[in-house]
């Protein structure tokens, strides 16, 4: 179950992960954006504040770091067409967006601020989707760990650079926290639980945006 308050992060949603001849193209990207929109819809009905993030870089790549000792080709460039997110994921006037220079969405963003804000605490709940599983997905989730959040990534709205990155990674946040891999069907169970006002804990804030 959701335990406490809770926030959904959909990771990096981007034209530059997810089509076709993209750089840095996740398998299985576009099969499970209509399962991302599901998981998104169900938490918007629940009261579950949406956050998405969104990978970013000037166009000169000075903000890239050791990124650039990496394999990839550039991607997420200002003023490109792969930085954008998906269309039929863009964030609505009643999500969060949360623009990232880093792999990990906690590391130089507001994002802590803006959980603190919504009253999503250290022990709360964060449900985590997206791209890429074995980068974004899993350095947030290992940065939220570590900060004592209480995490549900959900595998089947997760993909990786291969299959094998995808469970490898899968694997390695559930060994930080035994449970936090799920899949849509156990999360849209527990988030419509939360609906009800059935989670464990305290229950959920109203908060005003």
């Amino acid at each position: 179950m959701i335990k406490g308050n809770a926030a959904l992060l959909v990771i990096d949603m981007q034209y530059d992960f997810l089509a076709e001849g993209a750089p840095v193209f996740c398998v299985g990207g576009m099969e499970m954006v209509p399962k991302v929109k599901q998981l998104v819809n169900a938490c918007k009905g629940a009261g579950i504040p949406v956050i998405f993030t969104q990978e970013v870089h000037r166009s000169t790549r000075i903000d890239m770091g050791r990124e650039l000792d990496g394999n990839e080709p550039d991607h997420c460039l200002l003023g490109t067409r792969g930085v954008e997110v998906y269309d039929e994921l863009k964030p609505g006037e009643d999500d969060y967006h949360v623009r990232k220079a880093r792999y990990d969405a906690f590391l130089g963003t507001d994002l802590p601020f803006l959980l603190n804000g919504l009253g999503v605490l250290p022990h709360d709940t964060l449900i985590v989707c997206g791209v890429a599983t074995n980068v974004c997905v899993h350095y947030t989730s290992a940065a939220a760990h570590q900060r004592d959040y209480r995490l549900k990534v959900v595998e089947d709205c997760c993909a990786g650079s291969s299959i094998e990155e995808h469970e490898a990674a899968l694997t390695q946040i559930n060994y930080l926290q035994n449970g936090s891999r799920v899949n849509l069907e156990e999360i849209l169970k527990d988030v419509s639980a939360y609906k009800l006002g059935i989670q464990e804990g305290e229950p959920a804030l109203s908060v005003t945006r």
